[in-house]
């Protein structure tokens, strides 16, 4: 079988650096600015427009990589909206998590209608390819409307007190939106938060749900993972 292109072919610097920009713009809340900065206090001399770039190319990749390497989420689906403003224009972001905070999907769509609904559903059920046991949701009835078309089984608990999980998935999120001073539009919102969501979250587990030992287990983990998922090396 032919060997698939590396992604990193022709490019000046090496795996190493590009997967470390990367990895500093999504795991935190940093602009390329400052990457550029961390990057050449390490000797890495290269301009925020170069990182941009990066992570624009491989982004949206390294989070699949890292989204079909994580065991099956649960079957118990917490889903919410939340607005963002983009060029002074209301837009809502759509989420879904699952009952341990999971990230299974996002969706930038300038309506919150039935159709809308709908369409999101659609995109989780085929990123997933399996049907939840449960679906918790506000008191929004575009989401009954898209149960009934294509969930009609699963049981849906609607409360604006069982939903905590899904909003408060939406924090990390509305730091970057204030740091980013807001996205610049609806694309570039959807590019940048569905590479953000699983980066995020792949270096952020729920440290308070655990001990120290396990953390550091978990955290060291993450890192072999990402090191074999963007650099190509063989971490054990």
């Amino acid at each position: 079988m032919k060997a698939s292109p590396d992604p990193h072919y022709r490019h000046r610097f090496p795996a190493e650096i590009i997967s470390r920009a990367v990895w500093l713009y999504h795991a935190f809340s940093l602009s390329f600015r400052d990457v550029e900065l961390i990057l050449a206090e390490r000797g890495a001399i290269v301009s925020y427009e170069t990182i941009r770039r990066w992570c624009l190319k491989f982004g949206q990749s390294f989070a699949q990589n890292l989204r079909h390497r994580r065991p099956r989420p649960g079957d118990k689906w917490h889903l919410d909206e939340v607005f963002i403003r983009i060029n002074g224009e209301l837009h809502y972001l759509w989420r879904a998590v699952d009952q341990d905070g999971v990230v299974l999907d996002i969706l930038v769509q300038n309506r919150r209608d039935g159709k809308a609904a709908k369409r999101f559903f659609k995109r989780l059920l085929k990123g997933l390819r399996y049907e939840p046991r449960v679906i918790v949701t506000d008191k929004l009835k575009s989401y009954g409307v898209a149960r009934r078309a294509l969930l009609a089984n699963v049981e849906h608990r609607q409360s604006r007190y069982l939903n905590n999980r899904a909003e408060n998935s939406h924090l990390p999120t509305r730091r970057r939106e204030r740091q980013m001073q807001r996205f610049k539009s609806p694309g570039q919102a959807q590019r940048f938060l569905s590479a953000h969501a699983f980066i995020h979250e792949h270096f952020h587990p729920r440290r308070h749900h655990m001990p120290a030992a396990q953390y550091r287990r978990t955290r060291s983990k993450a890192f072999k993972v990402w090191a074999r998922e963007t650099c190509g090396q063989n971490a054990p």
